[in-house]
């Protein structure tokens, strides 16, 4: 038994005899650094060799948050195990400030999974958890650990068991385009194809509920809006209109469908009522109004205009009255999505005397802009269902792929994903 599972027989035998915390521990936000984390690698207890390791995949979810960052796994391997105050006092040493140890036991061709959270600074277990699943369900597990432990550190609901869409295109030649619509983990993992045209897919949109999904398709030869239900694969057509039919958007509580039509001349903002199919007009301005995005309130959408000339972000009420512009930074600000606290809104932005397009954060308060992207051409970005995380897409040697950032800056690393050009990623919400 090599010494990183004792570490973890250790924990889960100190965890036992211990009382569960009762209280949240908060995480500084505020530093410069993140919260040091050692994540040991669970002790297993089967013959076989497992797909994947779950230490490494909530090492990872943990640190794309921004709020951590896990102990490297060479540092670890030597570490003594001889009584508990020797492993704080050397996981102390190390520079940890949280330990996690775990295992994972067969039980009836199901895995048992037991992990422990403790405090190095003050010794004290933080808090214990067990969940079970199949082999098959290892990264769902892994993923529910860190979601669990994250809430537990930091008081904020982890986001890591969520997933995303994005569009590929694969050309073959010069009149042959594969598009194919993806669902993967938020992590670009175990990515499955929901649909394939010859034709262009965009803007897929998620429903609050995570099993209906909006897009627009130019199967019919000019973009019309769908949505498709991700457990039967059932698909309805909603728009057929005239013109432009895009940017769908589902209102908060998924009974309504923001997007934009060009039927009565240039684009407008409309939302349909998708029980009676009713249509509202939310804007009316000789300029293109593009993009909306809903407030939580159900009844504010913000959107890209250029009605100032270029494009600015700017929110309308549903009900009416005058829409008001929301971004002033920069001389190019589109693609609007807010924050879970509303307080943060993240777009594409261009600064004044630049030519990049980067992903920016406006603080909505103080009216402070951030940019959290290193890259340039950056489009479509969307964000975790908990505020902490984002992913866009942007192009590398002349490929669209997309990019993990954590909204505090700490974090920047490419997600994974199948070939051709990556474009136009989607957070879902929470799932259930």
């Amino acid at each position: 038994m090599n010494t990183l599972i004792r570490i973890a027989l250790l924990g889960l035998a100190l965890l036992a005899g211990s009382v569960q915390a009762a209280d949240p521990l908060l995480v500084t936000t505020g530093t410069d650094r993140a919260t040091p984390i050692a994540v040991v690698p669970f002790g297993w207890q089967g013959g076989t060799v497992l797909p994947e390791d779950m230490s490494t995949i909530i090492g990872n979810d943990l640190r794309n948050s921004g709020f951590f960052e896990p102990i490297p796994r060479q540092n670890m391997i030597s570490l003594p195990t001889q009584a508990s105050e020797v492993i704080y006092r050397d996981w102390k040493a190390l520079g940890a400030q949280y330990l996690m140890v775990g295992s994972i036991v067969p039980a009836g061709g199901r895995l048992q999974i037991q992990f422990a959270v403790f405090n190095v600074t003050t010794e004290q277990q933080v808090m214990s958890g067990s969940v079970s699943g199949s082999v098959d369900q290892l990264r769902d597990m892994a993923h529910y650990v860190a979601d669990q432990s994250f809430q537990k550190l930091t008081g904020i609901k982890g986001a890591f068991s969520t997933r995303m869409l994005y569009v590929t295109a694969e050309r073959f030649s010069t009149n042959n385009t594969r598009y194919t619509l993806q669902r993967a983990d938020y992590d670009g993992a175990r990515a499955v194809t929901l649909l394939q045209s010859r034709e262009p897919i965009l803007s897929p949109r998620y429903a609050p509920d995570g099993r209906r999904i909006a897009y627009v398709s130019f199967e019919q030869r000019r973009p019309r809006i769908f949505i498709q239900h991700i457990d039967t694969g059932r698909r309805e057509q909603i728009t057929n209109f005239e013109g432009l039919n895009g940017a769908p958007a589902f209102s908060p509580d998924g009974n309504r469908l923001a997007f934009v039509l060009s039927k009565d001349g240039n684009p407008e903002i409309y939302v349909m009522d998708l029980g009676s199919r009713q249509l509202q007009r939310v804007t009316n301005h000789f300029a293109i109004d593009t993009e909306p995005f809903w407030g939580a309130d159900g009844q504010t959408l913000y959107f890209t205009s250029d009605r100032a000339g270029k494009p600015q972000i700017y929110k309308a009420r549903i009900g009416g009255g005058e829409p008001q512009r929301v971004t002033f930074v920069g001389n190019y600000n589109a693609n609007p999505k807010l924050s879970a606290d509303e307080k943060t809104l993240v777009m594409i932005h261009r600064q004044d005397g630049y030519t990049n397009f980067k992903v920016a954060a406006q603080d909505l308060q103080r009216g402070s802009v951030r940019i959290l992207s290193e890259t340039s051409l950056d489009d479509s970005p969307t964000v975790a269902p908990n505020g902490t995380m984002l992913i866009y897409a942007t192009r590398q040697q002349g490929r669209g792929v997309l990019m993990l950032v954590s909204t505090n800056g700490r974090v920047r690393l490419p997600i994974p994903t199948a070939q051709g050009d990556v474009r136009e990623p989607s957070w879902s919400p929470y799932l259930n």
